[in-house]
């Protein structure tokens, strides 16, 4: 067995729209681990960009609970832990830097124990810990992911999306917390509004899984998170709007927010599109970065 292990998560988007709690994909932004254990007592940890002024070396920390989690599961417990992190993916920003820290723990310490843990058994655990599987289903396994649960264990099918697309993410200078995101959403949804969005998950599977991206502005549309959530991301429909009258297929709240994701078609200038989205958040007060995404396929992996 390797005395140190790196390996690389990919970012993740969540929900893509209707697909509430359900639909993930992974994005081409990573964080990198590379984990050391031995029997010295302790946890020492390095990190490098995103979190670099406040994570710690503690054992509340997700990846370090990650790593114990698996080294409990398979009875290789080593008291010192060794964490370098360099984490690129943006934190709190709907962009799955904690299912990214949680599966790139739990993907190390498996690695570096001998590999005894199956891709199906590291997803029940990084579900179970992490709560969503719309977010760590796409940072294990990569590309577009449907999740559920059936009988208490979490399953996953996996598509790969259609060539000549990608995304543009406008992230904007303000966080939008989780549980902040979870308790303003109602406690009931209309039948309307379920069927709206059955319909529109649906559609959005079909339209990936064959490849016609014509109906993206329609399936991409929904009722039961994004309209409450908005709330808190100012000039969301304004960044939608302008995003698609730059050539844009269609956009949503990645995640909970505050980022928000545009698709685009290989040949449209991102460029202008993630200029335009970004400039419409400065109308209302906001300052925001974007980023063209390539869409990860494989999902976290040893380097």
């Amino acid at each position: 067995m390797p005395d140190t292990i790196t390996v690389k998560v990919p970012a993740t988007s969540a929900n893509c729209g209707p697909g509430f709690d359900c639909i993930g994909l992974a994005c081409a932004i990573y964080n990198t681990f590379t984990l050391s254990c031995d029997d010295v007592p302790g946890i020492r940890l390095a990190v490098t960009g995103q979190g670099k002024d406040f994570l710690k070396p503690s054992e509340k920390n997700f990846a370090v609970m990650a790593i114990r989690r698996v080294l409990s599961e398979i009875g290789w417990n080593k008291p010192g832990l060794d964490i370098k992190m360099r984490n690129d993916i943006p934190m709190s920003r709907g962009l799955g830097s904690s299912a990214a820290a949680i599966v790139g723990g739990m993907t190390a310490a498996n690695a570096i124990s001998g590999g005894r843990l199956s891709r199906e058994r590291i997803f029940e655990l990084a579900a179970e810990m992490e709560g969503h599987l719309d977010n760590v289903a796409p940072a294990i396994y990569g590309g577009f992911t449907i999740s559920f649960m059936e009988n208490g264990k979490p399953r996953c099918m996996r598509l790969d999306p259609p060539d000549g697309l990608q995304m543009v993410a406008a992230v904007p200078d303000f966080t939008l917390p989780t549980k902040l995101a979870r308790d303003v959403l109602p406690k009931k949804a209309s039948y309307r509004d379920a069927v709206f969005n059955i319909g529109r998950a649906a559609l959005l599977a079909a339209s990936i899984a064959k490849g016609d991206t014509s109906f993206l502005r329609f399936s991409l549309k929904d009722k039961l998170h994004q309209p409450y959530r908005g709330k808190f991301i100012p000039g969301m429909e304004n960044v939608f709007a302008a995003a698609g009258k730059a050539g844009a297929l269609g956009s949503f709240v990645s995640g909970s927010g505050s980022a928000l994701m545009a698709f685009i078609p290989k040949e449209a200038d991102a460029e202008m599109i993630g200029g335009k989205m970004c400039a419409e958040f400065a109308r209302f007060g906001k300052t925001a970065v974007w980023h063209v995404l390539g869409f990860d396929l494989k999902g976290a992996c040893v380097v």
